[in-house]
């Protein structure tokens, strides 16, 4: 079955009758769900289900769950996780337990939602965080410094993959240095090649990884006033060359401030700048309406997964077939001893 180079999202727990329409008709190849869709463990396998009954086909399920404050799957219901930055900080105090803590953590998420059928994170995050830069990273950065962030990353990608949860890493080729929102307007960084070589570098050093995710932001020595999404020069150029990344690549959400035009013409634009999907949550609309219209824009723009990025999709599929062995309470127990005081562990 052919499929459509987008990753899509429904509007609630549950799918209505006209979205399950909208994706039998334009066949994304993935589903993404959002903290809306997600109540309780039987309702999200139900919701599962039902995405792929639709598809007639068991399609990647994508989420964010990085730990922290970005997580759609919410206490009580889950357990809370750390965020990237307490990884960071027990990584900088004990390397081999800061490692061993953020694997962990990685396979407990894995864990839980594999047992829901999501077998892709959109995570870790790479981004070098600057000071003085936006908190819209922050806290949720595997550390201070580029060799932090390599070791801590490489340990969240192995232990997602050990729990058969495929890994996305962001913000493609950095968001650290950010000055602003990208939800909310486009960022535009000046530095220079020195300061970005050290946010390209945990990218590098885990560009082995089978997706990542780019960033909305304007890096004005490379391709000036142009977001990275939608700039074929720093897609080939930074990412695919110097980066050396040559995993699937998604845009981040078409829906953010930061691009202009049309959800058809960024679209359009991110394919052809070479993104191989888009993705697009709709993540500023309630109104299921409104978001069905969103989804069919973009999925009737997008063009069909083929080639090198059908390849590339294909990969990233093949990464979340298998699960390792684990015993779930003594993970939970390993990690709770290695991070005694953080209030994020439930």
């Amino acid at each position: 079955m052919t499929v459509r180079a987008c990753i899509l999202s429904v509007s609630g727990p549950e799918l209505l009758p006209d979205e399950a329409a909208l994706l039998a008709e334009v066949q994304p190849w993935a589903v993404i769900l959002m903290g809306r869709s997600c109540a309780t463990r039987d309702q999200v396998r139900r919701l599962v289900d039902d995405i792929w009954a639709a598809l007639e086909r068991p399609c990647l399920i994508f989420i964010d769950q990085e730990g922290g404050r970005v997580a759609r799957l919410k206490a009580p219901e889950w357990p809370l996780f750390p965020r990237g930055a307490d990884y960071g900080a027990l990584y900088a105090e004990d390397a081999e337990k800061g490692t061993e803590a953020c694997w962990l953590g990685h396979r407990l998420i894995a864990h839980e939602l594999a047992t829901l059928g999501i077998h892709a994170d959109c995570a870790p995050v790479l981004d070098l965080p600057v000071p003085g830069a936006h908190d819209v990273i922050g806290d949720r950065a595997l550390g201070s410094d580029t060799d932090a962030i390599s070791a801590v990353g490489r340990a969240a990608i192995d232990g997602l993959k050990a729990g058969g949860v495929a890994s996305v890493i962001k913000h493609i080729p950095g968001h650290g240095r950010s000055q602003a929102d990208s939800h909310l307007e486009l960022p535009k960084v000046s530095a220079g090649d020195n300061e970005l070589a050290s946010d390209f570098a945990p990218f590098e050093s885990l560009s082995d990884a089978p997706m990542a995710m780019t960033a909305h932001i304007a890096y004005e020595s490379l391709d000036p006033g142009v977001p990275a999404t939608l700039s074929d020069i720093v897609i080939e150029q930074t990412i695919r060359n110097r980066i050396g990344f040559d995993g699937l690549l998604m845009s981040d959400d078409l829906g953010m401030k930061a691009l202009g035009g049309s959800l058809a013409e960024r679209t359009q634009r991110a394919l052809s700048a070479g993104c191989d999907v888009v993705l697009h949550c709709s993540g500023f609309l309630s109104d299921p309406s409104e978001i069905l219209t969103e989804m069919r824009e973009v999925g009737e723009a997008a063009h069909l997964l083929t080639g090198r990025a059908l390849e590339r999709a294909q990969h990233a599929e093949a990464e979340a077939t298998h699960t390792e062995d684990f015993d779930v309470s003594a993970g939970w127990e390993r990690l709770r001893a290695l991070m005694p005081a953080t209030e994020a562990l439930a």
